[in-house]
């Protein structure tokens, strides 16, 4: 359906640690983040830093929605991945937590620097990835990754016109949206009465859901994911949250996108189950 866009392999891999024995450890203005938010990996980051209430501490560069080298980079970026790796030969892209003691990368891996901001930045906010409840968290993530993101791409790159086989990944959409559906009926984030970083990554998922991965499904397929209204009342609701919604350019979401699909348009384009634009307020 679509060619993933270039991406730095997550060849940086460093943590942040306690305590000055683990070289990269929490200091206040030590770090900065550099993300493009039409991103939907920079955009949970960016998420993530807002609702720990990090700005003060931990700077944010916010990038263009559209890389500006020819690889799908960066060049704002250049210098820090060359400081960082001898010859280094791809792409200068976001997201990039940077050290500025050592004017290097720390990491580019997504899930490593979510954990980091969670577990050594927090402020005051928030307690994203409560001890009792990570394996919770990573059940949701990887119902999202893959029983809505992956099925939602697959289901498009199909259509649903074909035979009952062809219907599969559709229907691994609908169930997950369903069981996400059960849990916020009865409860205002989906673990419970605060947010975690599950909820960062279920709305990430649904903004992509409903910018993106819409534009090829068809009608009937939108119209099964739609029938799920507590799941969309809430991606609304957080969408009017400033730590959220702040963070959230749909045009940008969409010229990312577009910029590297190849796949074809179907009827659920014209179908929007948020407006963003209002929700943000």
């Amino acid at each position: 359906m679509s060619v993933v866009p270039a991406v730095a392999a997550p060849v940086f891999r460093g943590r942040i640690g306690c305590d000055v024995r683990s070289g990269h450890y929490a200091v206040p203005h030590r770090y900065r983040l550099h993300l493009a938010p039409a991103d939907p990996g920079c955009l949970g980051v960016a998420v993530t830093h807002s609702l720990l209430g990090l700005d003060a501490t931990l700077p944010l560069t916010v990038l263009p929605a559209l890389p500006d080298t020819p690889d799908g980079g960066y060049a704002v970026l250049r210098p820090l991945y060359e400081a960082s790796a001898h010859l280094y030969a791809g792409p200068a892209a976001a997201p990039v937590l940077s050290d500025g003691w050592t004017g290097r990368i720390v990491s580019t891996h997504v899930p490593d620097i979510l954990r980091d901001l969670a577990l050594r930045f927090r402020g005051d906010g928030p307690e994203l990835l409560p001890v009792a409840r990570q394996d919770e968290i990573r059940a949701v993530a990887d119902l999202c990754t893959h029983s809505i993101h992956a099925a939602a791409q697959r289901a498009g790159e199909l259509g649903l016109d074909a035979t009952a086989a062809h219907r599969d990944p559709l229907t691994v959409l609908v169930s997950a949206l369903g069981s996400l559906e059960r849990r916020l009926t009865r409860r205002p984030y989906v673990l419970g009465d605060a947010p975690t970083a599950a909820d960062v990554t279920v709305w990430v998922t649904l903004v992509q859901l409903d910018t993106v991965h819409r534009w090829h499904l068809d009608a009937a397929a939108m119209e099964r994911v739609a029938d799920h209204p507590a799941l969309w009342a809430y991606a609304g609701r957080l969408a009017a949250l400033p730590a959220f919604g702040r963070h959230l350019d749909v045009d940008g979401l969409l010229a990312h996108h577009r910029a590297h699909c190849r796949g074809r348009e179907a009827a659920g384009a014209a179908m929007r189950i948020v407006d963003w634009a209002a929700a943000r307020g």
